[in-house]
């Protein structure tokens, strides 16, 4: 007796792992639609699972991934598809370079209809498994609650770097780190406790960094890959509010130059061509291989009279970090105001291969900037390309780079043109983008109830340790360390 009960049990548990066959009374050639579009998106081999909904009334839903031999089936619950962890890993991981067909079936009004399959292509690399972003309220004129957060890519686990709970409600801004290196970071605090925290491995160091020649403390950052040096811009910005315009926001530069510290020597570098009144340069980049740095600049209008005439061009110089010195040539690579458009976030891949920008009408602050979209050098041909795959009628703008130059993080108000989320889009050998997916979320109508913006999205190889305390005991209890100029070089 005992022994026909263990085989009725197996039997049981057989019969409910099986996939249900379903006779569907109608065949749909129209995909189904669903929230977050993840229709023949490409996606990492691990990443979280994809879960999301179905957006058309039914009284009850199935969908199905197929992968050769793999098949996974989940109900809908509570008005969304769930996949669970192991089953969702396990077709990933049997699945890399290959595709995921998806079919959903649904129940409307007793009939059962089959939706036109669509699919995941899972690509061969994986992304970074973390990502860190600052989280605040969208206008970017409130931060009463705000901190910079990280999420783990490969689950739904989300932990705090530092929340501004912990540092009398102060701004904090400008996250950034040293080729994706999770142990090498830092990051701006404003207001009561302004100062720059930079950490190396587990030496954190406060920095005062506004001096009597520059006009600002340090802004716009980017490493230098020895992680001996950070560029910077220097900015006078300010805010502005459109009574009648679909921009909204306008945040503009009175003045702003380029600079370099040397973290070593507590020391602020620069050259005469990128300390200039006549141009505002921000946004600079080094490339990987450390020796060349990228920023945007454009000709010094007054401001905000003619903020519609600042347009910005992408340009280079040469830099040596044995000698700390900068070429005696600025070279522009993208004369933008010659059609009439204007650059920003210059981003190089690890690889050195592409270099990817954002382009708008005008202006530096594209985040609000309904038009930008998003476009790659080829830096071996010098070919521009917009990336058409990924971009969208509303904002695309701010964006990071994976460590192995496949995956791409970027920002877009796509969903309903107020909030910024994150997005992540792979390039090919080829240099060509996918279709983009939205960061996956384990409650699918997380998005429509979430009120804050994902702001600066930054990959990274591992999380950043537990430790806001520790900041946070640094930026109110120790006086920093004052941040010296070098002089022009």
């Amino acid at each position: 007796m005992f022994k026909q009960n263990i085989f009725i049990l197996i039997l049981l548990l057989c019969m409910s792992c099986s996939s249900s066959v379903i006779v569907t009374d109608e065949e749909k050639e129209q995909y189904p639609d669903i929230f977050p579009d993840y229709i023949n998106c490409t996606i990492p081999p691990n990443i979280a699972p994809l879960n999301f909904s179905l957006k058309t009334e039914y009284d009850e839903a199935r969908v199905l991934l197929t992968s050769g031999d793999n098949v996974v089936e989940v109900t809908a619950r509570k008005q969304q598809f769930s996949f669970p962890a192991s089953q969702w890993k396990k077709i990933l991981q049997t699945s890399m370079g290959k595709n995921i067909e998806v079919k959903v079936l649904a129940k409307e009004n007793g009939k059962w209809v089959g939706y036109a399959p669509f699919y995941f292509h899972v690509a061969a690399e994986p992304i970074d498994p973390y990502m860190a972003y600052r989280l605040i309220e969208p206008g970017y004129e409130l931060w009463s609650e705000m901190g910079i957060y990280q999420r783990n890519l490969e689950n739904f686990t989300e932990t705090p770097v530092l929340e501004n709970k912990m540092t009398e409600s102060n701004c904090m801004n400008c996250h950034s780190f040293c080729m994706q290196d999770p142990e090498k970071m830092m990051f701006h605090m404003r207001g009561s406790l302004a100062c720059t925290m930079l950490i190396d491995g587990d030496k954190v160091e406060k920095l005062n960094t506004k001096t009597d020649q520059t006009m600002s403390t340090l802004v716009y950052p980017s490493w230098h890959p020895s992680g001996q040096y950070i560029a910077y811009s220097i900015n006078d910005t300010k805010q502005a509010f459109h009574m009648n315009d679909p921009n909204r926001v306008e945040v503009y530069d009175n003045k702003s130059d380029v600079v370099v510290y040397d973290i070593k020597k507590h020391e602020i570098i620069t050259t005469a061509v990128l300390f200039s009144e006549d141009y505002m340069e921000t946004f600079p980049t080094f490339s990987p291989d450390g020796k060349t740095l990228y920023f945007c600049s454009a000709k010094t209008f007054p401001m905000p009279s003619e903020f519609e005439n600042m347009k910005y061009s992408l340009c280079a110089i040469s830099f040596d970090p044995e000698t700390r010195r900068f070429g005696s040539q600025v070279d522009t690579l993208y004369n933008a105001v010659s059609e009439g458009q204007s650059i920003s976030f210059p981003r190089v891949s690890p690889d050195g291969k592409y270099l990817l920008y954002t382009k708008s009408g005008y202006g530096t602050f594209s985040i609000w900037h309904k038009d930008s979209d998003l476009y790659m050098i080829d830096l071996a041909t010098g070919i521009h390309t917009p990336l058409n795959e990924a971009n969208s009628e509303n904002v695309d703008s701010y964006h990071s780079w994976s460590s192995n130059s496949k995956w791409v993080a970027f920002s877009s108000r796509r969903i309903d043109g107020l909030y910024t989320r994150p997005y992540f889009m792979y390039i090919d050998a080829d240099g060509k983008a996918a279709k983009p997916f939205l960061l996956p979320q384990k409650d699918v109508s997380f998005y429509h109830r979430f009120m804050k913006s994902y702001n600066i999205p930054e990959l990274i190889t591992g999380k950043v340790k537990n430790r806001g305390w520790q900041f946070a005991r640094i930026a109110k209890e120790d006086p920093g360390v004052n941040v010296g100029f070098a002089g022009i070089k």
